[in-house]
């Protein structure tokens, strides 16, 4: 039996009491990437390396992914976590497709988000700029897709429903 979406996103243990994060970083061509940019949407941060094979496979995903929601609710930014040329960098991003924005990071155990255990590791931030997911080891669309699903859901279960008399 395969175990699906839920069990592989491990919530962050300071979920409820999580705040905004505020965390800045440049892409390729310089500019420069905040989270609070995407304040409103969903933010999937993927920690990465080119020489990583579990990272070169849910590339693809990733950039359905963000393809699918870019302009409505979810982006993907990428993080690449090593110490790499940015020409090489850039050569592989293309070579990939890569879609979404390529930001750059020197290598860290403990990023503005959490600890950096093993790559892939994936962070998820809500609409409001706070971490609420991470994700040790590859993630893929369905998966991101099930668990923004059952947050909203979530979320519009607690609102308070009217009822006209």
């Amino acid at each position: 039996m395969r175990i699906f979406a839920v069990v592989f996103l491990f919530v962050l243990s300071l979920a409820a009491s999580a705040e905004p994060v505020e965390y800045s970083l440049p892409d390729l061509q310089g500019k420069t990437h905040a989270l609070a940019d995407y304040r409103g949407k969903w933010v999937i941060v993927n920690y990465w390396a080119t020489w990583c094979p579990p990272c070169q496979d849910e590339i693809p995903d990733l950039v359905d992914f963000h393809d699918r929601h870019k302009d409505k609710d979810a982006v993907v930014l990428g993080i690449n976590f090593e110490d790499i040329d940015q020409k090489q960098l850039a050569a592989f991003a293309e070579s990939f497709m890569i879609s979404y924005p390529v930001l750059r990071s020197e290598p860290e155990l403990m990023t503005p988000l959490g600890s950096i255990p093993g790559l892939p590791t994936t962070f998820i931030i809500d609409p409001d700029g706070s971490p609420v997911a991470r994700q040790v080891g590859p993630i893929t669309g369905k998966q991101l897709d099930a668990y923004i699903e059952r947050k909203q859901t979530e979320t519009a279960s607690r609102q308070p429903t009217s009822s006209s008399e």
